[in-house]
């Protein structure tokens, strides 16, 4: 007999095709609730079970599987909405997907950071609006691109691409991660190991870190203040990083030039007085948003429930 498991969301086609291939599969037609899952996971004696990031698996609802459960495996890189120890103690095994998002969600930072400075929402305001008076000389001028110093804090996978793009734009790179990376990984780039030393070399500042306790508002009024004048600040990692407050003040002070904002501390619900900047270019957190990613996304969550469920130790297993 197939493996049951639940696909609790409504999964790209190739990869809900795939999962009914290889197992007895529940496809959801949209993101089910907790409660829902717990109910369906006793029904069908689920074995395993892909999440998405707002399902989120706390302690209370990793006690309400029953045992057949033998892993979840989240279709998102980001893993904060799981409950590692306590799915540790239950001996649940807990998986992500790194690697196969990191270039399309460096490609997003890449379109944000590009229109952040060269005004890309306030072109396409004028032109949706009909256009029809031209501007002169001194009108509507955003900032070069090529040549600036771009500031990346978290120079993990996704940071070391954004890197790489940005060097294509003849960037120069300052970064601040946990340990400084090998001369190999770090081609050149300048290595800081406290955020505030390196915030004021930033006219360019790209967060690319985990969301976690210790990076919660890492963006705060105090840092902010210690970039440049006319910085432009991108996020494409984790709305908790920042201070929303304060980024709206860093921008009413013009401190900031434009911010390019992908992630949001209140998702979907975001604070709408970020959209009444018409020089904050935002997309709705859709960083891995690609045909490709999301199904080799959803073939990573499906491997590694296959390998767990044969007795492996999963991949990608987060303990």
């Amino acid at each position: 007999m197939r493996a049951s498991i639940l696909l609790p969301y409504r999964a790209p086609e190739n990869v809900a095709k795939l999962a009914t291939e290889r197992f007895d599969a529940f496809i959801a037609d949209r993101e089910l609730t907790i409660d829902e899952i717990i109910t369906l996971a006793h029904e069908r004696k689920a074995r395993g079970i892909v999440v998405v990031p707002k399902q989120r698996m706390s302690n209370e609802a990793l006690a309400q599987l029953p045992d057949s459960v033998k892993i979840i495996a989240t279709s998102s890189v980001g893993f904060d909405h799981l409950d590692i120890e306590a799915a540790k103690a239950r001996g649940i095994f807990l998986t992500n997907t790194p690697d196969v998002l990191t270039e399309c969600t460096a490609d997003l930072a890449m379109l944000l950071l590009i229109n952040a400075c060269r005004r890309g929402r306030e072109y396409l305001q004028i032109m949706e609006s009909g256009w029809r008076r031209t501007f002169s000389q001194s009108e509507m001028l955003g900032i070069k691109v090529s040549g600036k110093t771009l500031g990346i804090y978290g120079m993990g996978r996704i940071g070391q691409a954004v890197a790489d793009r940005a060097r294509g734009f003849g960037m120069k790179i300052v970064y601040c991660n946990r340990k400084r990376l090998p001369p190999e990984l770090e081609k050149g780039a300048t290595y800081f190991s406290d955020l505030n030393a390196m915030l004021p070399h930033c006219q360019i500042l790209s967060l690319n870190a985990p969301g976690t306790a210790a990076t919660k508002h890492i963006m705060h009024d105090g840092a902010f203040a210690l970039l440049p004048d006319n910085a432009v600040f991108i996020n494409v990692a984790r709305g908790s990083l920042v201070d929303e407050e304060a980024l709206i003040r860093a921008l009413q002070s013009k401190k900031l030039f434009a911010a390019g904002l992908d992630v949001f501390e209140n998702e979907p619900d975001y604070n709408l007085r970020l959209k009444e900047f018409h020089n904050v270019f935002l997309t709705p957190h859709m960083g891995s948003a690609t045909q490709e990613t999301r199904d080799a996304m959803g073939y990573r969550a499906l491997e590694n429930i296959e390998q767990a469920l044969k007795g492996q130790r999963p991949q990608d297993s987060l303990w």
